[in-house]
């Protein structure tokens, strides 16, 4: 059976997470992806040793690519890589602002040499603008994209545990490459593709946006939804915690018959329709709890479940990693096997995905060398 990308090849100068997240998803498509990495390696080798003394972060995001080391300001070196790029289909980089051109290969010389080429710079800011010769981090992007204000509690703002603005843009360069290279099934031409962190995490962030641009920009609600009551985390009766949110007026109707048993909620005027109980909140969320605190978690989730209200459980991230819906995979590192999640998407009709395995720092020099001599 082939993978949807056999015979891609790609070429990447990367680090950290947004690049080799993205190549990461040509490689499991079955692209052959050449990571090139300065002789110490990509930092990210060093985030953490979780994983028998691996970094959680470097096995995760580079399974199933080739590492090759090399100084790009060797000559030598040099030109190694352009003939590894004069066969390759793809070119990903996502160094610090400007190296790759004043090191000979940018984008834009690299397509006008190998006309064929597809080119993917991932930057924090952008080609252009005032900030786009910055640095930037995950941390900072959410923090200049607006996205740390909405998140946290009343009392202060607060970060998404996960790289989410680095994953983003990813993602985001993920998906235009695959469209460049359906593009050049049809006209044979490479094509330029750049992607920013805060572009990425800027679209994530519309409807705050579009709320300051016309209205009132989101305030931080904690694990609750600024535009949509009731929804959030609840305790009951036995210490525990249930998450629900209501859609519409049809499950609002249904909540307070059979969950609250409380149908003449249903017309309380200050809940008859959802913008109500945003701006009442406070006293609908009070009502909810004192209700709840009467009823054990089971319970509730019999009330939930009749009433065809969507509930979850808070989870912290040891529970999750049991969690009877979570795949796995298990990618085979260096110092040993490493328990990932499963990424999507699952292709129907055919068997699970098996990862291929996440390289030693210039595990495949001396190969890929001798081949491209």
């Amino acid at each position: 059976m082939h993978a949807p990308l056999d015979g891609i090849l790609a070429v990447s100068f990367e680090q950290a997470v947004a690049a080799p997240f993205c190549t990461c998803r040509l490689a499991d498509a079955g692209a052959r992806v050449i990571k090139v990495e300065r002789p110490e390696g990509d930092f990210a080798r060093g985030y953490d040793h979780v994983a028998h003394g691996e970094s959680s972060y470097f096995v995760w995001l580079n399974r199933g690519k080739q590492s090759l080391v090399a100084d790009l300001k060797d000559p030598g070196d040099a030109d190694l890589l352009y003939r590894i790029l004069e066969r390759a289909d793809v070119f990903v980089q996502n160094l610090a602002p400007g190296a790759a051109e004043r090191a000979g290969f940018g984008s834009q010389a690299l397509r006008e040499r190998f006309p064929r080429l597809i080119t993917c710079d991932i930057s924090g800011y952008g080609e252009e603008g005032p900030y786009a010769g910055m640095k930037a981090y995950d941390l900072l992007i959410q923090c200049e994209t607006g996205l740390a204000s909405v998140t946290g509690t009343p009392e202060g703002p607060g970060r998404v545990g996960v790289s989410i603005a680095d994953i983003a843009s990813g993602m985001y360069a993920h998906a235009a490459i695959l469209e460049a290279l359906y593009e050049r099934e049809r006209t044979g031409a490479g094509k330029g593709v750049a992607v920013s962190m805060f572009d990425a995490v800027a679209d994530w962030m519309a409807v705050p946006l579009i709320h300051a641009d016309y209205g009132r920009a989101p305030q931080r609600v904690g694990l609750s939804h600024p535009s949509i009551a009731p929804y959030g985390a609840f305790p009951t009766g036995d210490g525990r915690q249930i998450v629900f949110g209501i859609q519409n007026e049809r499950e609002w109707a249904a909540f307070c018959r059979e969950v609250l048993d409380a149908p003449d909620m249903i017309q309380d005027r200050r809940f008859v329709s959802n913008a109500l109980r945003v701006e009442n909140r406070v006293a609908l969320d009070a009502i909810i709890a004192n209700i709840f605190r009467g009823l054990t978690r089971n319970a509730l989730i019999v009330r939930l479940k009749g009433a065809r209200i969507a509930y979850g459980s808070l989870n912290p991230v040891k529970d999750a990693a049991r969690h009877p819906q979570l795949r796995r995979i298990e990618i085979a590192a260096p110092s040993g096997p490493v328990r990932a999640p499963a990424p999507p998407p699952r292709w129907a009709g055919e068997p699970p995905f098996e990862p291929r395995p996440s390289p030693a720092l210039g595990e495949h020099s001396d190969a890929i060398r001798a081949e491209f001599a």
